[in-house]
């Protein structure tokens, strides 16, 4: 069997894996991003209006030679018109608008289509999965600005949630190749599952992690010649929380990661086969804000779905062929989440960066507005709307 169909099987083996899948933080709280997609008795039969619209402005503030600046502002609005047949299963269709501003066109406008079947703790979806944020990967394995430039996932994933294991295996087909393309199929896929060793009723909770993402770029019915391309990331590691009962202080929280990168390629194209990175975050939360602090490590690693800032090889424009295999960061974040009426989040960051092996400060800021809502239409009963 070839490398590119090991490949395969790989990502369809991870989707039969049992284990459990609940809302995961990572190293940050992104749960003002996600959207769960609920089924259950309570919505049998129901025809809903699903909208959700986000808004956002980023600005990088970076003028180093392996991630420059940029800003992102713009929006997306997402309307959904959803239907449950039964109990546990779910099908929505809708459309994905997206508009950058400063520009007077939209950016895309993509159909939206979602089967979901829920068994007790399993759920299987076809079509627009639960993906990008909600996965719960560290940024060194899934980049945070990929939910402003790739928002969308589209292909299969299975999921499990239990109280003390948790597992989310997906593939999301991000580019189809027919016969004669001038162009290389792209498929992402990857794996998230979580343990937990101590629950919170020990006053500490401890959790070890394990997540995988691979990408493959190839084909044989493309015109091209350029080789096929197969890249792994791994990262393991352990995730400590302690709340605290005081008006101020509500937790303090710790993740410690070891990170891996293999190029499973054929041929050599990236500058480094394989890499390796340290990834350590320690942070409070307060009744002010969210603050934390990350150190970054990188040997020589690279990660095509991770963040640009963590990588050993170069995204400019101006020096896109610039590497820099030893990579040291210490990052400080402020992150607030604001919960106002009518579905309403306001998310406020600031993470100014420090590159310890050039002595450069950099900085990003950034202002979110997430606004999700389900509206009930109407209930059909036995061919009768109620």
């Amino acid at each position: 069997m070839s490398k590119q169909g090991r490949c395969y099987w790989l990502i369809l083996v991870l989707l039969a894996v049992s284990g459990g899948q609940q809302q995961a933080w990572a190293q940050l709280d992104n749960s003002a991003f996600g959207r769960p997609l609920p089924v259950g008795p309570q919505y049998e039969r129901q025809l809903r209006l699903d909208v959700q619209a986000f808004l956002f402005n980023k600005d990088n503030e970076y003028f180093n030679k392996i991630d420059e600046g940029r800003t992102y502002f713009g929006a997306h609005l997402l309307p959904r018109l959803v239907y449950f047949p039964t109990a546990n299963l779910r099908v929505e269709a809708g459309v994905f608008l997206w508009k950058d501003y400063g520009t007077p066109r939209l950016r895309q406008v993509r159909p939206l289509l979602t089967v979901k079947y829920q068994n007790g703790p399993h759920s299987l979806l076809f079509g627009n999965i639960e993906g990008n944020l909600q996965h719960g990967y560290i940024e060194p394995l899934f980049d945070f600005e990929r939910v402003m430039t790739n928002r969308l996932e589209e292909g299969l994933q299975y999921k499990m949630r239990k109280p003390r294991l948790n597992l989310d295996a997906w593939i999301d087909w991000q580019r189809q190749q027919y016969r004669f393309s001038n162009f290389q199929e792209e498929v992402a896929g990857g794996l998230s599952a979580e343990a937990a060793v101590l629950g919170d009723s020990t006053g500490w909770s401890l959790r070890i992690p394990v997540q995988f993402t691979a990408t493959h770029r190839g084909g044989q019915i493309d015109t091209i010649d350029k080789p096929l391309q197969t890249l792994f990331n791994v990262a393991s590691g352990v995730r400590v929380r302690r709340p605290l009962a005081t008006e101020f202080f509500h937790a303090v929280h710790f993740d410690g990661y070891v990170t891996y990168f293999d190029d499973y390629s054929f041929t050599d194209v990236l500058a480094f086969r394989r890499g390796s990175g340290l990834y350590l975050n320690a942070g409070v939360d307060t009744k002010l804000s969210n603050v934390q602090v990350a150190y970054w490590r990188g040997n020589g690693y690279i990660s095509p779905l991770g963040g640009r800032l963590y990588r050993s090889i170069s995204s400019t424009v101006s020096d896109p062929n610039y590497t820099e295999k030893n990579r040291q960061l210490l990052i400080v974040r402020f992150l607030k989440d604001y919960h106002l009426p009518g579905g309403l989040i306001i998310t406020t960051r600031l993470e100014p960066l420090y590159d310890l092996n050039h002595g450069l400060f950099d900085f990003s800021m950034a202002l979110y507005f997430n606004f999700n809502q389900s509206f009930l239409l109407k209930t059909i009963r036995g061919g009768d709307v109620e």
